[in-house]
């Protein structure tokens, strides 16, 4: 029986049950059902089968029409077998099981195009994860972004189009380097490591990511994916499946695991469930430089792409002003009062740049740096516990009256307190509000000591939660113990409710069995009432003895 098969399943098969069926946990049937014999009434609707099965991948359903399934939770029988009516909504489709296909190796010219795709996405990623680490992306009520983060991303040169910014979130959220949190997408410990690894561990680390999180339909046993052109075969009563299959192949070409119907060399292991080796695609990216020419005019430039290591802290003291395979970056007075407000320091700025630099460090940006580190930490931001208040203090009485009468810092409400300004905003939003205005600021335990702080907004690495939990633990709460005997009578009662005859199949002593059919007319104190129309008698029958039960 369909609802004790329920009862017996676990949390975790109930749950991807519930979702394949797109049931609404706070919405009807869900808040009617009261146990398992609701949701298993509900679950055999010809509507909510019609779901299960397009939710089944082309082989399943072969094997499921043929006979030779594994047993489906809701679908079919403890040994496979579709269930009555299961069937009949089967039985106008046939299915072929998809062809065992290898696909076509790429070429020289599209391995080339699929490693610069590559090498464009990694820099993208990581361009969108750097951004999200200051300003978490903005979404939309059904979780997608929003069209004005797009559009930010594309002004910032993230990506060309509107479009490719999508995908290159999608990566992010489909690898787990974003994660959406109410109306934001924030970057998780997974993406804020991944921005530290170098480009072969970054694109291995995604395309083993991305290669788990393909439906079911595109695996293989061995852990791999099945030829890129049988993608859009997969799954053949969804409807919806054929938009779905494209956003996959584009999020696979984009990360160069794909070369349209072709197979770059580095994917081959990919694709058939082994670690994936990047050197392949490695030698066909843009060389990698480890150095800069830093200019009297307070810029740098990059001779190629710049390692992801180093790229990342230069881009912590300096704005990238182009984005190409020889990109330029800006020194300004705000970017070194932020580097200095993380954490670095003038000598390790110095260290950095000279270790860095083909031209050692240029007059003009010592300078800048010296200015910056001498004004820096003119004001100091700090916390009373007792008073459970931010405290901004500074041994300049005009820049306090400055920072007073700023309309700029209206939002921290800072109020004159004595010698110094207070408020009852929390320290570090306080901090990073006065360095956004460009004052040589630093944060202040309690102790008086300067500590780092850091404005990295990173979101937490937890999978959410099972949005089916609370649903399946009422279903269980109400869960009895001869749940066969309750569907048996609960049958019994919707029969008689709807005046359906039935075919009974009756234990008959000595291990034989009898089908009869019959009108039922009552069921109660264990037994069956009901009418035999060929022998014109009323039958009555107790529960014990019934096998099986179906329409007539």
């Amino acid at each position: 029986m369909v609802a004790q098969r329920l009862s017996a399943a676990s949390d975790r098969a109930l749950s991807e049950l519930f979702r394949a069926r797109r049931i609404a946990v706070n919405a009807a049937p869900a808040t009617g059902w009261h146990d398992f014999f609701d949701a298993a009434e509900h679950l055999l609707e010809p509507a909510s089968i019609d779901l299960g099965l397009a939710a089944l991948p082309r082989n399943d359903l072969a094997a499921l029409a043929s006979g030779g399934s594994g047993e489906l939770l809701a679908l079919t029988d403890a040994e496979g077998r579709a269930l009555g009516a299961v069937a009949e909504r089967l039985a106008p489709h046939a299915i072929d099981p998809l062809p065992p296909t290898d696909p076509r190796p790429a070429d020289e010219a599209a391995s080339a195009r699929a490693a610069e795709r590559a090498f464009q996405t990694l820099g993208g990623l990581a361009d969108v994860l750097i951004h999200a680490l200051q300003t978490p992306l903005a979404r939309i009520g059904t979780g997608a972004l929003s069209v004005t983060e797009r559009r930010r991303l594309v002004e910032q040169g993230f990506a060309d189009s509107t479009g490719e910014a999508e995908i290159l979130v999608r990566i992010a959220v489909t690898a787990g380097l974003l994660v959406g949190r109410d109306r934001h997408l924030g970057v998780t410990e997974s993406g804020r490591h991944w921005l530290a690894l170098s480009t072969p561990e970054r694109w291995a680390t995604i395309a083993v990511r991305v290669r788990a999180a393909l439906p079911g339909g595109l695996r293989t046993d061995n852990g791999g994916w099945i030829a890129p052109e049988l993608w859009p075969l997969a799954y053949p009563l969804d409807t919806s499946w054929p938009a779905k299959a494209r956003t996959w192949l584009d999020l696979c070409e984009a990360l160069g695991m794909t070369a349209g119907d072709a197979e770059p060399a580095w994917s081959e292991g990919l694709r058939t469930g082994c670690a994936p080796d990047p050197a392949p695609l490695v030698d066909l990216m843009p060389h990698e430089v480890d150095k800069v020419f830093l200019q009297n005019d307070l810029t740098a430039i990059s001779p190629g792409p710049l390692a992801p290591v180093f790229d990342a802290r230069l881009r912590s003291m300096a704005v990238r002003e182009s984005r190409a395979q020889a990109s330029g970056y800006r020194f300004t007075e705000a970017s070194i009062a932020r580097a200095l407000s993380s954490g670095e320091s003038a000598e390790s700025l110095r260290a950095f740049l000279g270790e860095l630099s083909l031209t050692g460090v240029p007059q003009p940006l010592g300078y800048l740096i010296d200015r910056e580190s001498s004004r820096h930490g003119l004001v100091r931001v700090t916390t009373d516990p007792a008073l459970g208040m931010t405290r901004v203090l500074s041994s300049d009485e005009t820049l306090l009256r400055t920072l007073e009468v700023d309309q700029s810092l209206t939002g921290i409400g800072l109020a004159p307190h004595g010698g110094e300004l207070r408020t009852r905003t929390p320290r570090d939003v306080v901090f990073w509000a006065l360095s956004d205005a460009r004052y040589p600021v630093v944060a202040e335990n309690a102790r008086g000591e300067v500590v780092r702080a850091d404005r990295h907004s990173v979101f937490d690495d937890a999978a959410p939660a099972d949005p089916y939990a609370g649903l399946v633990e009422r279903l269980r709460e109400r869960q009895g113990e001869d749940t066969e005997a309750a569907w048996l009578e609960r049958e019994l009662a919707t029969a008689i409710r709807e005046k359906t005859a039935l075919a009974i199949v009756v234990n008959m002593p000595g291990g034989s069995t009898r089908e009869l059919l019959l009108d039922p007319i009552g069921v109660g104190g264990g037994r069956l009432r009901g009418r035999d129309a060929a022998a014109d008698v009323e039958r009555t029958l107790p529960l014990s003895l019934i096998a099986s039960v179906r329409p007539a």
